[in-house]
């Protein structure tokens, strides 16, 4: 796993910090709360895992971090301070410069995000070009090489179209046009969706071995715990567009504070219980229609009075975890 560095005195500089990040969407059918008053930091080289269910606000976040919410959509509230600048309050220009070169995303679905029309090379000279003044064509030829190679994709691949690519190497195509102009951050949402195992791991692979010789931080975006007790260095669990917990990776696995991220665990297959399918009880609820208390609470085996009715904050109750539930609250 990659490790966060440390400035001098053993305090760990934050690359980026979110901080009360809401997103929202205005509907025909009322208000719904997409991302919601989200906080956390990240660290240089380091890795950081957001798993949760579907609807659980993985994608809006990653969508806001690259400043690509759509209307309805808005960001309503909160800071995204990369290196000290808030890409929040960019301007379209500033932060259309600020996309691939400081801030990039490798998006779900390499099937469909790729254009079919354009060859590979060509896809990624336009990222290039975007933020590059030369534009010599020894030059962007070179560096379309140099992507390729990084993802381990031969040359050749720069004169194909992506119908003449395996899943897996669309994928990588991906990468290397997520990491052709060196970002400081890569988003990775759901990178190896709709791929096989082999392929899953080899795209994976590339992702570490990419973050490791760049020192790039990456943002792994999923819901496969089993993929992120593999790859990442802290675990944020989301649910209904807040968080439920945020742990060093090997603490949330040995020891899981959130009755979600509990169930969450439990619902991995394993060889003692085999033939054995585990879910979680109920569904997530629909966020035009929150329950009051703690939003997990209908479906929670633990859930007390209090639970119907307080909100849990989101604090710190461990050294390097915080988690929201009254199970675990500062506050009574």
């Amino acid at each position: 796993m990659g490790q966060p560095k440390n400035t001098e005195g053993g305090v760990s500089e934050r690359l980026l910090q979110v901080k009360n990040l809401r997103v929202q969407y205005h509907t025909d059918r009322g208000l719904i709360k997409a991302v919601d008053g989200v906080t956390f930091d990240l660290q240089p080289g380091e890795r950081i895992g957001l798993v949760g269910e579907s609807g659980s606000g993985k994608s809006t976040m990653a969508l806001a971090l690259m400043r690509m919410i759509k209307p309805p959509g808005r960001i309503l509230d909160g800071e995204i301070l990369l290196d000290g600048v808030d890409l929040a309050r960019l301007s379209e220009e500033a932060m259309r410069k600020a996309r691939s070169s400081q801030i990039s995303m490798i998006p779900q679905g390499a099937m469909n995000s790729l254009n079919p029309v354009m060859r590979i090379g060509d896809q990624i000279v336009d990222t290039i070009e975007a933020h590059s003044s030369d534009r010599s064509k020894a030059a962007l030829e070179k560096r379309v090489y140099e992507a390729l190679d990084s993802v381990g994709l031969q040359r050749g691949v720069a004169r194909m179209y992506p119908h003449e690519l395996s899943g897996g190497m669309k994928q990588r195509a991906c990468i290397a046009i997520a990491v052709a102009l060196r970002p400081k951050v890569i988003i990775a949402d759901e990178p190896t969706s709709a791929l096989d195992v082999v392929v899953q791991r080899q795209v994976m692979e590339t992702i570490g071995r990419l973050q490791k010789e760049m020192g790039v931080a990456v943002i792994l975006i999923g819901h496969d715990m089993g993929l992120m007790a593999q790859f990442v260095d802290r675990l944020a669990v989301m649910y209904s567009g807040k968080f439920a917990e945020l742990s060093p990776i090997r603490d949330i696995f040995n020891d899981p504070l959130h009755p979600y991220t509990q169930l969450l665990i439990e619902s991995l297959p394993n060889l003692e219980q085999k033939g054995t399918f585990r879910g979680i009880p109920g569904l997530p609820p629909s966020l035009l229609s929150m329950p009051p208390g703690c939003v997990f609470n209908p479906r929670c085996p633990h859930a007390m009075d209090i639970c119907l009715s307080k909100v849990p904050t989101f604090q710190p109750v461990r050294p390097e975890r915080s988690v929201a539930c009254h199970l675990h609250g500062v506050e009574q």
